[in-house]
């Protein structure tokens, strides 16, 4: 049987055990910790790891995160400064400095993240009004806007317009969004860290003007190819009409010299055949004025020619022909 004492005795040990272990609490390298007693925060803030020690039952331990913690905003639409509405996502990185007075006006992560949403909203809002849609994207003032170089700069400006001038950028920009958040979040408590713009889209409603200036652009660069196809076609066409007018009359040049040459040279074998006497020549000439006859009279072909012709000397003693 145990006996009173014993009873006593290991009461008391588990009173004290129970006791200690209220007592007792850890704090881990990546946390810090508020001690609040009824509530209210009594004390310095406990930033290093290791075992601790609280008055039990009536002070409370709240831990709170000293990592890098991140902020990812959902996307928000939102006009810039020549009125087209953009979507914008941000992301940022803060930590707890002041975990005292992050406790005292935030009191958890949730809070600080809601709290975040509403400051990075507002002053990345007030950024992008305030600013051209080329600023924000494009990474600085120094790069230069990349232009289609299939379309000429008159194309360029009659299509998309005569570009602002960049004064800033989007890093530029974001460090505006930064300086001013981080001014105001730092009375929680709260260092930001670093913000950067995660992605910037065209509103849904901006989308079908934008496609449609591309597709425009893209059609005057292939009208632009037809055009100088066409010129091309012609230009060969004219070549070609050109190369076969030049062919054909150095053909018939050539063709009209060697006739030339041809009738020359059988005029000289003609001359040297019927030259050699009276008799040659007279038959020369009776030869070539029947041979024209030949050209000169047909069936039903009237000629009247001058006693005197030397067509009609060879006719006179011709007698008709009896049927």
């Amino acid at each position: 049987m145990i006996g009173a004492k014993q009873i006593a005795f290991i009461v008391l040990l588990a009173a004290g055990s129970f006791l200690l272990a209220s007592s007792i609490y850890t704090v881990s390298e990546v946390e810090q910790v508020i001690i609040t007693q009824f509530g209210k925060p009594v004390g310095e803030p406990v930033t290093e790891a290791g075992l601790k020690f609280k008055t039990p039952f009536i002070q409370e331990v709240n831990p709170i995160d000293k990592r890098v913690l991140e902020w990812d905003g959902p996307p928000s639409d939102m006009p810039t400064k020549d009125k087209l509405y953009i979507s914008v996502d941000l992301f940022a990185r803060w930590r707890v400095v002041d975990p005292l007075q992050y406790f005292l006006r935030l009191r958890d992560e949730r809070s600080a993240q809601s709290r975040l949403d509403d400051i990075l909203g507002s002053e990345t809002r007030n950024a992008i009004a305030k600013h051209e849609l080329i600023e924000i994207i494009r990474t600085s003032k120094d790069r230069v806007p990349l232009r289609d170089s299939l379309l000429s700069t008159s194309e360029q400006n009659t299509n998309m317009g005569s570009l602002v001038p960049i004064e800033k950028g989007r890093k530029q920009v974001e460090q505006e969004i930064f300086a001013s958040a981080a001014e105001k979040v730092e009375v929680f408590g709260i260092e930001l860290l670093d913000i950067r713009f995660k992605r910037i889209n065209y509103n849904e409603s901006v989308r079908p003007k934008i496609y449609d200036r591309m597709i425009s652009e893209r059609r005057q660069i292939a009208e632009r190819f037809l055009s100088e196809g066409n010129g091309e076609a012609a230009r060969i066409r004219g070549n070609r009409v050109r190369e076969l007018n030049k062919i054909q009359s150095e053909a018939y040049r050539e063709v009209e010299e060697i006739r030339g040459l041809a009738d020359a040279k059988a005029t000289e074998i003609y001359a040297g055949a019927y030259n050699q006497n009276a008799q040659a020549v007279d038959f020369y000439e009776f030869t070539r004025t029947m041979a024209s006859y030949k050209d000169t009279i047909g069936d039903d072909t009237t000629v009247l020619l001058s006693t005197d012709s030397d067509l009609f000397k060879y006719l006179k003693g011709m007698a008709p022909v009896k049927k």
